[in-house]
C-alpha cells in the first residue's frame, strides 16, 4: 500500500453530493485512506445518465468518481432513514452536501441542527453562488461560472471558449479539500467542527490573483490578445503544423526563448520577446515556421532541447506517453478499467489502484464508521 492511502486513515465522510464538485472532493480523501460514504436518493446520483457506458453497460463517470467509496440509499424525507443519517453523522469527521442553499435546513439536517448531534462535525455545503449574496439561489454551471469571474472574456482567440475539463468544477473540489484538511487541523487544538460555505462561482478568483492585482495596479482590464497566457505572445501560444496538427510553445524565461530561435534557426527574434502584446508580426512569423514542419518534424528538431515546446496530444495519446507509464498514476484495474490516480508519489510509491464504488446497508455502514472510529488514526472522539 502506498503512504499516501493511509494518510487520512480513520477519518470518516459523509458525502450527500452529486455530478462533480463535492464526489471528486471525497474522492481524493478516499484516495487518502479516509473511510466515505456516499449518500444518494433512491434514483441514485444523476451522473448515472451522463456519460459512456461500460462494454456491460455500467456509467462510467459515475464510477469512476465515485470508486472506492460505499454507497448507501437513504430517502431523507422519511424519518426512520433521517435517524440512520443522523447516526452516522454522531461519529462523522466530515459531512459534504451539494444542495441549494436553505435545503438542508427545511430536512432538519443544516450545520447548526447537526452541530448539535456532534459538535466535532466539519460541514462543507458547495454550491452555485454561496449560502449568501444576491445569486444565492441561482442556478449554474461552469460556463456560468466563468461568464461571470471574468475568466471567459479573455480566453480563445476570436470568441470566449469553454473549457475542458471544468475549471470551477474541479477547482471548487480542490478548495474544498484543501479547507476541510485545514478544518481537520484546527480541530485538533480546538476540538470542535466548523461550517465551510463554498461557492463554486467564487473559485475562480483566487485562481486569476495576478490579473486581478494587475486590474487593482493599472486599472486596465486586458483584451482578449493582450496578454501572453492568451497567446498574446509569440513565445506563449498554440501553433498550427503543416501536417493539421498543433504544437506548444512555452518559452516564458528568456534563455528558453532563445534556445528555441537558435534551435529553430531564427536568432533574428531573440531581442524582439520583450515586444509589447498583442506580438502581431511575430506570432505570424513564428506560426510561418511551425506550418512549414510537421508536428513529427516539431518533436524531431526539438528533441533534447530545453526550450518548452511540446506536441498538443489528444488523450489516448497523453495516456500512452513514457512519462504518464512511468509516473503509474493513470493505470487499469483488476476488470480493465482505466483510472487517473491521486498525482502524488509518496515515499517512492504511486498511489494504489481504487477498489470498486459498492452499495451497503445501512447496518454496513454503521460498521465502517465504527471501525473508522477504532482505527489508528482515532478520528472523532
Amino acid at each position: 500500500m502506498s503512504p499516501l492511502n493511509s494518510f487520512l486513515r480513520g477519518i470518516r465522510v459523509l458525502d450527500l453530493s452529486r455530478y462533480v464538485p463535492g464526489p471528486l472532493a471525497s474522492l481524493l480523501f478516499a484516495d487518502m485512506g479516509a473511510e466515505v460514504v456516499k449518500i444518494e436518493p433512491s434514483f441514485g446520483d444523476d451522473l448515472q445518465g451522463l456519460g459512456p457506458r461500460g462494454p456491460d453497460g455500467r456509467p462510467v463517470f459515475y464510477e469512476s468518481i465515485n470508486a472506492g467509496k460505499a454507497v448507501l440509499q437513504l430517502d431523507l424525507k422519511k424519518a426512520a432513514d433521517k435517524e440512520v443519517l443522523l447516526e452516522l453523522v454522531s461519529t462523522a469527521d466530515v459531512l459534504i452536501e451539494g444542495f441549494r442553499p436553505g435545503a438542508m435546513k427545511r430536512l432538519g439536517l443544516d450545520y447548526k441542527s447537526l452541530e448539535a448531534v456532534n459538535p466535532r462535525l466539519i460541514y462543507c455545503a458547495i454550491n452555485g453562488y454561496g449560502a449568501t449574496g444576491p445569486m444565492a439561489l441561482a442556478a449554474g454551471h461552469d460556463n456560468n461560472y466563468l461568464a461571470l469571474a471574468g475568466v471567459l472574456h479573455r480566453n480563445g482567440i476570436s470568441d470566449p471558449i469553454f473549457f475542458d475539463p471544468p475549471i470551477s468544477d474541479t477547482s471548487g473540489s480542490l478548495f474544498a479539500a484543501i479547507a476541510i484538511l485545514g478544518a481537520l487541523h484546527g480541530r485538533a487544538r480546538t476540538g470542535r467542527g466548523c461550517e465551510i460555505d463554498l461557492a463554486l462561482a467564487d473559485v475562480a478568483m483566487p485562481l486569476q490573483l495576478l490579473q486581478v492585482a494587475a486590474v487593482g495596479a493599472t486599472g486596465h482590464v486586458p483584451g482578449r490578445e493582450e496578454t501572453y497566457l492568451n497567446s498574446g505572445a509569440a513565445y506563449y501560444r498554440v501553433y498550427r503544423t503543416r501536417d493539421g496538427r498543433h504544437i506548444a510553445l512555452g518559452a516564458v524565461e528568456p534563455k528558453f526563448w532563445r534556445a528555441f530561435c537558435e534551435a529553430a534557426e531564427r536568432t533574428e527574434w531573440i531581442l524582439r520577446q520583450s515586444e509589447p502584446t498583442p506580438q502581431k508580426d511575430l506570432i505570424l512569423k513564428v506560426g510561418a515556421y511551425f506550418a512549414s514542419l510537421t508536428l513529427a518534424e516539431c518533436v524531431t528538431r526539438f528533441d533534447g532541447i530545453d526550450c518548452c515546446v511540446s506536441p498538443v496530444l489528444d488523450l489516448g495519446e497523453a495516456i500512452d506517453t513514457p512519462h504518464v507509464r512511468h509516473r503509474g498514476l493513470v493505470r487499469r484495474d483488476a476488470s480493465g478499467d482505466l483510472q487517473a490516480l491521486f498525482p502524488a508519489v509518496v515515499g517512492g510509491a504511486p498511489p494504489c489502484i481504487r477498489e470498486k464504488l459498492r452499495s451497503v446497508s445501512a447496518d454496513e455502514a454503521r460498521a465502517a464508521f465504527a471501525a473508522g472510529r477504532n482505527s489508528d488514526q482515532g478520528g472523532a472522539k
